[in-house]
């Protein structure tokens, strides 16, 4: 349809008060927003429906309208039910950026204009699914409802089109997931990360044993942009080569994904400001009551909004701290990140920003939460991280009560000092390892650290590049058979003389000899660091 069928008889009963010219525009759809910046939702073709909410000062309207133009909306319909008449400014900015503004009179629904204009672009049975899923759209930015599951089974029974939506964790946060099995999720959120981090516009498709599957973005909110958090459409086949109303259902599909996303991001305002306030209290120390009574609102908070069965936390409950750090990420990803990892495990996980890092105070509801579980949770983030993005993460041992997050928070810190010590994008170090070696490692510079591992450890590697002789190979081993010949060479699949030869040469090339304990130590050291 055209913008100017909403003038037409039997339309509902707008008002046209700017840019008359460009009433030829096609309509595809609608947005119902009062957003400042809504442009991240639109996708082209959109008659955007607001109650001005959004405007507190006149210069509010130009760049609004400016915005909505810039993501492609081909007309502004603006109510007059909360705010009044539409303003002079309003429209003196519609008409300096050719935008169509209606008036939409006070007795006149948002949902009877959508409803019209799916009525009017539903030439096929998807398209009358599509306006379904917009008007389930304005249900969810209006009313703050979801629906997800409920909108993806309607789609799977009437069309057989089988969708998701996950998680950057591979997480299903609805849809069915008895359908998609883990390793598939897994490969889908490494495609679809990777395909963000390149910048490659979307859909982004991906080939699995299964099938074909495209994929689309589902913003998170402008809070944080953090592409690394944000949750994605996942849809069987290549829709690219769908029609063209079949393929606008899957783009108002995923605008309805962006919408119910930023709804309950919205709702996670409070429960982020009392993560921040335990987060304060623990770095000064606070009364463990004064901890304790923050800790009891935000699970009254979770199970009041978030829990379908509330679950209140007692002074004696266990916790868990875990410190986290971004290198090469952009403020706010790391937190928003943990929001979406650890929000599948418990609803009560508090998560505090700390600029590049996070600190999350997390409920042992169900036994503690080992540092491998966090490892393999934030995998599939490393396809969208680049060569220069990393996560470091440590986790403390349970505490009982508010009075030992402090030292679990200390905790935790020293275990991320540990996960940064080691190669990789995304490493983890657990309590476990705060007895070891490992954490005097952790706190040794690291122009220390690289002249330790050299003067040790140069004219091995060295000596193996030129001569391909596994000397490097061949002393780990030893180490890990504490020194017995017969074991090292057996683990080898070698002749005990060629062990022995291989480990002359390293003491030759040294000066060590590995028949000393402090010189077993001193490698072990090296290859550790190494």
């Amino acid at each position: 349809m055209r913008v100017r069928d909403l003038l037409a008889p039997g339309a509902p009963r707008l008002r046209l008060l700017a840019a008359e010219e460009e009433l030829d525009r096609q309509v595809s759809g609608v947005m119902t927003t009062d957003l400042q910046d809504p442009g991240r939702y639109l996708h082209g073709g959109e008659l955007v429906l607001t109650g001005m909410l959004w405007r507190t000062v006149p210069a509010d309207s130009d760049r609004f309208v400016r915005t909505i133009a810039a993501g492609g909306a081909v007309a502004l319909a603006a109510g007059e039910a909360e705010v009044g008449p539409v303003p002079e400014d309003l429209v003196e900015a519609c008409n300096r950026h050719r935008m169509p503004l209606l008036a939409v009179p006070e007795d006149i629904a948002f949902g009877a204009v959508a409803e019209f204009i799916g009525r009017q672009v539903s030439a096929d049975r998807a398209a009358d699914l599509a306006a379904l899923v917009d008007r389930h759209r304005l249900l969810v930015s209006a009313a703050g409802g979801g629906g997800l599951d409920a909108v993806l089974d309607l789609l799977g029974g009437d069309l057989d089109l089988d969708c998701w939506v996950l998680a950057p964790t591979g997480a299903v946060i609805a849809g069915p997931a008895d359908r998609l099995s883990a390793a598939d999720r897994d490969q889908l959120v490494r495609a679809h990360l990777a395909a963000r981090r390149q910048r490659r516009r979307p859909p982004h498709r991906a080939r699995l044993a299964t099938g074909a599957y495209s994929l689309l973005p589902a913003a998170a909110s402008a809070e944080h942009e953090a592409p690394l958090a944000d949750w994605m459409l996942a849809v069987a086949g290549d829709i690219t080569e769908w029609t063209t109303k079949r393929q606008q259902l899957a783009e108002n599909l995923a605008r309805l994904v962006a919408a119910e996303r930023h709804r309950r991001d919205e709702g996670r305002r409070l429960r982020r400001r009392l993560a921040d306030e335990v987060l304060a209290l623990l770095r000064r120390d606070a009364d463990p009551a004064e901890i304790s009574r923050t800790l009891y609102a935000s699970s009254a908070m979770a199970a009041r909004y978030e829990s379908p069965e509330p679950r209140s936390q007692a002074e004696d409950d266990a916790w868990l701290v875990l410190s986290a750090e971004g290198t090469g990420l952009p403020e706010g990803t790391v937190r928003a990140v943990l929001e979406e990892a650890l929000g599948a495990t418990s609803d009560r996980a508090l998560v505090a920003g700390t600029g590049t890092g996070a600190v999350v105070v997390l409920p042992v509801l169900d036994g503690p939460v080992p540092a491998d579980t966090v490892r393999d949770l934030l995998a599939p983030l490393e396809a969208g991280l680049g060569s220069e993005g990393r996560i470091t993460l440590g986790v403390s041992a349970p505490v009982a009560g508010a009075g030992g997050l402090r030292g679990a928070l200390e905790e935790a810190r020293h275990a991320r000092r540990i996960a940064a010590s080691r190669v990789g994008r995304v490493c983890v170090a657990g309590p476990e390892e705060l007895a070891s070696h490992v954490l005097l490692l952790a706190a040794v510079p690291d122009e220390v650290r690289r002249a330790f591992r050299s003067r040790l450890l140069d004219k091995v590697v060295g000596y193996d590049l030129e001569h391909q002789a596994d000397l490097v190979r061949t002393l780990e081993a030893f180490l890990r058979s504490d020194g017995s010949w017969t074991r090292c060479a057996a683990q080898l699949h070698v002749h005990v003389n060629t062990l022995r030869y291989r480990i002359g040469r390293i003491e030759e090339l040294t000066g060590r000899d590995l028949s000393r304990l402090e010189d077993r130590v001193d490698f072990y050291l090296a290859l550790e660091l190494a």
